[in-house]
């Protein structure tokens, strides 16, 4: 076999398994120039900022049906329609509705877009599933790239980070631009994936603050976000400060340019006084 058959042969199987980002990245992956964390010691999306541990997922997701809600929870998708949900300025999604699942639609595609619910949530407990395309669509920077954002503002990332990739606070269950999960539980690309969020909504006082927002995770059955105080709404290559808004606010699920599925969502309002 000649040498540039081989050469050939090498870049379609990195292609075929998804390492093209990878191939196509080259140095670190991240920044060095954005604003800095609390306590002054990371960057937001800080390129030296270590990678989670990896560890794999003991509790069991089937890759078939999904499990049934509780008795007293918000169905947002059963997998039928999205009649719970609709595009930034009111219209019917056109998201594409496929063997239970709701998948982004490409970019330029009419009311394609970012969906919220209808509803709006305050505090909440939110059951998710999603998976990333398989083979993987996009380079490092923009693999599954989706997001879930509570009450419009604080997002939770979705992306396909199994075994790494993106800066550490962009990677899968992210608190975006400012928490990356305590480990790293993701699945392989094409495996459906579950997020369990306990959601509080941050408390405000006229225009200040009185008490942030916070996160507690889990990604397939593994705690990624113990009760982490939200910084603020979420941004890239910043850091902005809270501004005052309402108690309650719509779920958003982000379309990146990339065809991520979800399923199965469901959300159980939480009420301090029952």
């Amino acid at each position: 076999m000649s040498t540039e058959l081989r050469v050939v042969r090498l870049s379609l199987c990195l292609l075929i398994f998804g390492f093209q980002g990878v191939a196509q990245q080259s140095g670190p992956i991240g920044y060095q120039d954005t604003p800095m964390l609390p306590g002054g010691k990371w960057h937001v999306h800080d390129s030296a900022r270590p990678q989670p541990i990896e560890v794999t997922p003991g509790a069991t997701c089937s890759q078939t049906t999904p499990d049934r809600p509780p008795s007293d929870a918000v169905v947002l998708f059963d997998g039928t329609n999205l009649s719970k949900w609709r595009t930034a300025d009111g219209s019917e999604p056109a998201w594409i509705i496929k063997e239970g699942s709701a998948q982004i639609p490409p970019a330029e595609t009419p009311n394609g877009g970012s969906i919220f619910t209808r509803e709006s949530f305050g505090d909440c407990q939110l059951h998710i599933e999603w998976a990333t395309p398989d083979p993987p669509v996009g380079d490092v920077m923009n693999r599954g790239n989706s997001g879930i954002f509570f009450q419009g503002l604080y997002e939770l990332q979705v992306f396909e980070s199994y075994h790494g990739g993106i800066y550490a606070d962009g990677q899968a269950a992210a608190i975006y631009g400012q928490y990356p999960p305590l480990v790293n539980a993701s699945r392989p690309p094409g495996r459906w994936q579950v997020f369990d969020v306990l959601f509080t909504a941050p408390r405000f006082e006229g225009e200040k603050l009185k008490a942030p927002g916070y996160m507690t995770v889990f990604h397939n059955g593994v705690a990624v976000h113990n009760h982490a105080a939200i910084l603020g709404p979420t941004a890239h290559r910043s850091l902005p400060g809270h501004k005052a808004h309402g108690a309650e606010g719509p779920l958003m699920l982000q379309a990146h340019g990339n065809p991520v599925r979800f399923r199965n969502i469901w959300i159980r309002p939480l009420k301090d006084d029952p």
